[in-house]
């Protein structure tokens, strides 16, 4: 597969938050199919439900 580089910004209290975003986004987009990666932002953006219990589910 091959690599894209981009230029992104990311909004954080802190530099290390902002790294660690970066790290997890990176990995999500490494785990997940572009459909997947897009399916998971509608859910995470119109369902607040579902994202409520995913974030119990992590015990967040």
């Amino acid at each position: 597969m091959k690599k894209h580089n981009f230029k992104v910004t990311i909004e954080a209290k802190t530099e290390t938050d902002a790294e660690e975003k970066v790290k997890a986004l990176t990995v999500l987009a490494a785990m997940l199919s572009a459909k997947e990666l897009a399916k998971l932002a509608q859910v995470v953006t119109y369902d607040p439900v579902k994202t409520a219990m995913a974030k119990t589910y992590l015990g967040l």
